[in-house]
């Protein structure tokens, strides 16, 4: 078995969708970043991609015209189907969303759906968090997510 760690943020602006999981969320603001700037999406790719050993966010879908604009939903599937064929499973994730000003928790269920069918598994929590009125987060400047997450080989490749 082995964790992964992840963390994104990215500064809101007018303009921008704002988009948690593939989720739009209702906000005056967005998240500005090279793709759609799903930070949580951001962060748990960064978490399984760390677990599997294969670098970061940026090693795979790194900032070019491909990549612009990106779904990270549809990026966080294709992370599912890098780390599979290296023969791993995600046994659970865990997340936080740190925003201010933004009442996250009705849109909870949807994100989790999101999240659940793509991970394959039904262990996915995510928490939202104000920031308490402190950094850009708490300030209403931008948003931040943090990620952790257990995958397990399927198959024991050891060799003696």
């Amino acid at each position: 078995m082995f964790i992964g760690f992840g963390y994104d943020r990215h500064p809101l602006v007018e303009g921008r969708k704002l988009v948690l999981a593939g989720v739009e969320i209702d906000s005056p603001v967005g998240s500005l970043g090279h793709s759609d700037g799903d930070v949580l999406s951001h962060a748990i790719i960064d978490a399984l991609l760390g677990a599997a050993g294969l670098g970061d966010i940026g090693t795979w879908f790194p900032e070019t015209e491909e990549y612009k604009d990106a779904n990270s939903l549809e990026l966080l599937k294709k992370t599912m189907d890098m780390i599979e064929e290296r023969g791993f499973k995600v046994i659970n994730v865990d997340s936080t969303v740190v925003l201010s000003g933004v009442r996250l928790s009705t849109y909870r269920d949807r994100i989790l759906e999101n999240l659940k069918s793509v991970l394959k598994t039904p262990h996915v929590n995510v928490k939202f968090k104000s920031g308490n009125t402190l950094g850009f987060e708490g300030e209403g400047r931008g948003i931040s997510a943090y990620a952790v997450c257990l995958v397990e080989e399927k198959e024991c490749t050891k060799s003696t």
